[in-house]
């Protein structure tokens, strides 16, 4: 196997939970030395579960290929060990409370002037400077702070969306900018200090239904359809089979219109020319979509879509997952025997990777008190 692009970076990562350890495994899978460092107690989403042969699922999921040394940085001994880390680390991930660190005496200012190539990526929940710093963050809490449960689900309610969508954004955010920083570094020599939260990220990630609030159309909840294209949502078959169905343009409406409806004279039709006119009149698109549905088993709308080049899905539960055809898998070594789980999603031609090991608390190193 040919040499990993990060090999030789060290990584220090003070982390819990989700958001950090999902930014640093994807580090360490790329090649760096990733030292997590845990309280006596162990990173608590060690017991989120215990589905993983008896192991939680995230952790399994986010700690591959990571030495787990156990400090207590609140002692004299466990801040001397965690100096000392500091002083061969490229990268340090942290997602303790706003503020903790400098209580310890390692802020950002502080570590910059001892570390000038130190990489100092901080994640937390609203940010270290605003009115709602100080308050504790979790995934589903950004969800309903931000407004992204108000886009999800049905009429009746909000809902949160089904993965931890927050956390899993939010470390990808930090592992792009910390590659940019490295970047960075390799020109002008120096260190960065990069501060991302999660409540910022869905923000961002919300700048299209936000945009249609303050353009004076409120997103609505819609379920499995689209707020902004029709026809674009869940069809039932004949038969009972459910296909989600996309039409992303009038060209695709042109055919689907011919091809699979029998009916060239709407690609004309004032209502449904075009995709602002079948938002519109989603009600009437939708109703025709579904009587053309309704007319054929599963097997033939398959094949008519194919034909005609058009989008649609199954609409599957983990089941359907865990035995897709599609589905790419990775199996890991972990304190309990092998797990196997998705690949991560880049695939580097032509230079196959392999994973490390998921480690057992304080596996590599423990330090007294």
């Amino acid at each position: 196997m040919s040499r990993l692009p990060l090999e030789g970076i060290t990584v220090v990562a003070v982390e819990q939970a989700v958001a950090a350890p999902f930014c640093t495994s994807r580090l360490a899978d790329a090649g760096a030395r990733v030292i997590k460092i845990e309280r006596p107690e162990g990173d608590f989403a060690r017991a989120y579960d215990d589905v993983a042969a008896g192991q939680s699922s995230y952790f399994v999921w986010l700690n591959r290929g990571k030495e787990s040394i156990v400090l207590d940085l609140a002692s004299e001994g466990g801040k001397a060990e965690f100096s000392d880390l500091l002083q061969d680390a490229d990268i340090l991930v942290q997602n303790l409370k706003p503020g903790a660190l400098s209580r310890l005496g390692f802020g950002q200012d502080v570590l910059r002037q001892r570390h000038s190539r130190l990489i100092i990526c901080s994640i937390s929940g609203y940010g270290e400077t605003g009115p709602m710093a100080a308050r504790k963050a979790y995934d589903l809490l950004i969800q309903a702070e931000s407004g992204l449960a108000s886009v999800t689900g049905g009429p009746e309610a909000p809902a949160r969306v089904g993965t931890s969508i927050v956390d899993i954004a939010t470390g990808a955010t930090a592992h792009a900018a910390i590659l940019e920083a490295l970047i960075a570094r390799s020109i002008s020599g120096e260190g960065a200090d990069i501060r991302v939260s999660m409540f910022d990220v869905m923000a961002d990630w919300l700048t299209v239904p936000l945009l249609h609030q303050q353009g004076g159309k409120p997103p609505q909840r819609i379920g499995m359809a689209h707020p902004s294209i029709a026809p674009y949502g869940v069809f039932e078959t004949r038969d009972g089979k459910l296909l989600l169905l996309s039409i992303q343009s009038d060209r695709e409406w042109a055919a689907m219109a011919t091809r699979l409806l029998g009916k060239p004279e709407l690609i004309t039709d004032p209502r449904f020319a075009t995709n602002v006119r079948r938002v519109e009149n989603r009600q009437d698109t939708d109703h025709i979509v579904a009587q053309a549905f309704a007319s054929m088993d599963e097997a033939t709308a398959r094949e008519r879509l194919s034909d005609a080049d058009l989008a649609f899905a199954s609409v599957n539960d983990m089941a359907a997952l865990a035995v897709h055809p599609q589905l790419r898998r990775i199996t890991v070594n972990t304190p309990n025997g092998p797990v196997s789980y998705p690949a991560p999603a880049p695939i580097f031609a032509g230079s196959e990777r392999s994973y490390r090991p998921v480690p057992a608390l304080g596996s590599d190193a423990r330090v007294s008190p």
